[in-house]
């Protein structure tokens, strides 16, 4: 009889899909006899109770309770075959509800995101070497929208377009996964940009301010100094991130796109010997990676600054290409098959920048008051600023930092060009001390800019004129710095104080470096406190500031006569 009930439940648990070799006894143990080794069943049913003193109801429900409770996994997924493949592109037919930006893996491991949906087939890029992709491979769904790990546990490490860590420090922590393409903050949610960003540099800080929240473009042809001047700021936080003011402190994160990795390792270097990376994160989709993941990079660190913007801290990124995210995205778009624009470019490329760029918002009291401020570079090719990218980038932002070749080697650095650069919403955000001393700054170097045209042609001037070269060519000396020497605030408002106020005039223009370095020395910590503290010039301030300058002037001019 026990015989006849275990091989009915048996038959009934295959055709359900179970096989009688999954258990540990077979019907072959149970006779009319008896049970044949009576103390292994024992063991198979999981009970000491002797079998033989079983009876036969006790020993069916036994039985079938042990096997009710087997379950068979069933790994279910949605897979399709590679019709072709080549240049990076994989042309899949059989994901039919397979969504659009959604990662899918290959039988080889490889990654890829579904960008083309079409009617018979998906185009899908690939995230590695198209190489060990064949016709006829397997390719399976993954389910979920292409994301990346976010959070503190990214500080000071360098990770590839997916978020992988690419330093060797081994496994990331502290994290958790965002999609890289998010809807940008609606109007609602975001504030009026309001509070300063510094660069630590004096030609941004006093003539193009930034805000926190403000998208900022730096233009220029290759080697003019643009990634300078981004390091430059990244550095510049760490007086920030020393003093504790949770409130104020601004993480950043760097994008290279379509970088050399020597360059993107030097630049690692020099950030971690400033203290700089502790605060950092590093996103490096280089020259020698593929176009889908260059393309990716810049959303994938965008995502990762928004952790921050959401939880009501700061955050800065530095997008260190557009213009080779562009490539990247028309060589995916040709090999896509997508119809081409203006310049190849396929019609969507200012989208492409425009959902990017929005994300970077000053949001407002109510979602937690945190901000993400953005510096997208973009290189020119001979100083065309008419040119596509540059021209769609110019129109996304709220201003631009222009620099010149010509000015780069004429000594002049940062080569930031006075009267092309301009900043649109971050005077409002310019600490008040700085908006006194610089008011006439800018006035005065375009007046300059305007006779030094003329000079060259007549050597008769009036003295009017004579003044105006005389002061511009000052001013436009004292707004050299040197690389990784950002400056605090409260110094360059001293600095810019001694320089708009006329304390230069007769300083010779080789002696004003010496001359600045010198002041600087002399200004008591207390003064700076209290320019850093109250942010603007009180009349006590501005007494204490003349008599410096003044006292430190005479003695100077008297120094170099001498």
């Amino acid at each position: 009889m026990m015989r006849r009930v275990a091989s009915s439940i048996l038959r009934a648990q295959a055709r359900n899909g179970v096989r009688a070799s999954n258990f540990r006894f077979a019907p072959s143990a149970l006779t009319t006899e008896g049970f044949k080794a009576p103390d292994a069943i024992a063991r198979a049913f999981g009970t000491s109770a002797p079998v033989a003193a079983m009876g036969a109801q006790e020993l069916s429900s036994l039985l079938e309770e042990r096997i009710s409770g087997h379950y068979s996994a069933l790994d279910m997924a949605e897979i399709g075959r590679v019709l072709s493949v080549g240049d990076g592109i994989a042309r899949v037919y059989g994901l039919n509800n397979i969504q659009s930006g959604e990662m899918v893996e290959f039988a080889s491991g490889v990654k890829g995101m579904a960008l083309n949906l079409e009617n018979d087939n998906v185009g899908v890029v690939c995230f590695g070497s198209d190489t060990s992709i064949s016709e006829g491979d397997i390719v399976k769904r993954t389910g979920t929208i292409v994301d990346v790990p976010v959070g503190r546990g990214m500080l000071g490490r360098v990770v590839d377009g997916l978020g992988n860590a690419i330093d060797g420090k081994g496994a990331l922590t502290d994290v958790t996964q965002r999609r890289v393409e998010i809807k940008a903050p609606g109007i609602i949610v975001r504030k009026s940009v309001h509070e300063p960003m510094q660069t630590g540099l004096k030609a941004v800080d006093s003539l193009v301010p930034i805000g926190r929240g403000q998208r900022e473009l730096i233009i220029g042809d290759r080697q003019t100094g643009k990634t300078a001047i981004a390091i430059d700021t990244i550095i510049n936080q760490k007086g920030v991130h020393d003093s504790g003011a949770e409130n104020e402190k601004l993480y950043c994160v760097y994008v290279a796109v379509g970088q050399k990795r020597s360059t993107v390792a030097q630049l690692v270097k020099q950030l971690k010997d400033k203290g700089a990376l502790d605060y950092s994160i590093i996103v490096a989709a280089t020259a020698s990676d593929p176009a889908p993941l260059q393309f990716l990079a810049p959303y994938a660190a965008t995502a990762m600054g928004e952790y921050f913007r959401d939880n009501g801290m700061h955050a800065l990124i530095i997008y260190d290409d557009l213009s080779k995210q562009s490539v990247a995205y028309r060589q995916m778009s040709l090999l896509l098959r997508r119809p081409p624009g203006r310049e190849a470019f396929p019609g969507d490329v200012f989208y492409l920048h425009s959902r990017l760029l929005e994300r970077s918002a000053k949001m407002s009291d109510e979602v937690g008051a945190g901000s993400m401020t953005a510096l997208p570079v973009v290189e020119t090719q001979g100083g065309d600023v008419s040119a596509y990218i540059p021209t769609n980038v110019i129109s996304i932002t709220d201003g631009q930092i222009f620099l010149e070749t010509e000015l780069f080697f004429k000594g002049i650095r940062p080569a930031i060009n006075v009267g092309l650069s301009v900043s649109r919403v971050g005077s409002a955000a310019q600490m008040k001390a700085m908006k006194q001393v610089s008011g006439s700054l800018k006035l005065e170097l375009a007046q300059y800019r305007e006779v030094a045209a003329f000079a060259q042609f007549g050597s008769d001037l009036d003295a009017a004129t004579q003044y105006l070269l005389n002061r511009g060519s000052r001013l436009t000396e004292v707004l050299k710095q040197g690389q990784f020497v950002p400056m605090p605030i409260e110094v360059q408002v001293v600095v810019i104080y001694a320089a708009t106020k006329g304390y230069l005039d007769k300083v010779d223009i080789k002696n004003i470096g010496a001359f600045e370095e010198g002041l600087l020395k002399e200004v008591p910590t207390s003064l700076l406190d209290t320019i850093r503290n109250e942010k603007v010039i009180s009349d006590a301030t501005d007494a204490k500031l003349k008599e410096l300058c003044s006292k430190y002037t005479e003695g100077f001019l008297a120094t170099q006569s001498a």
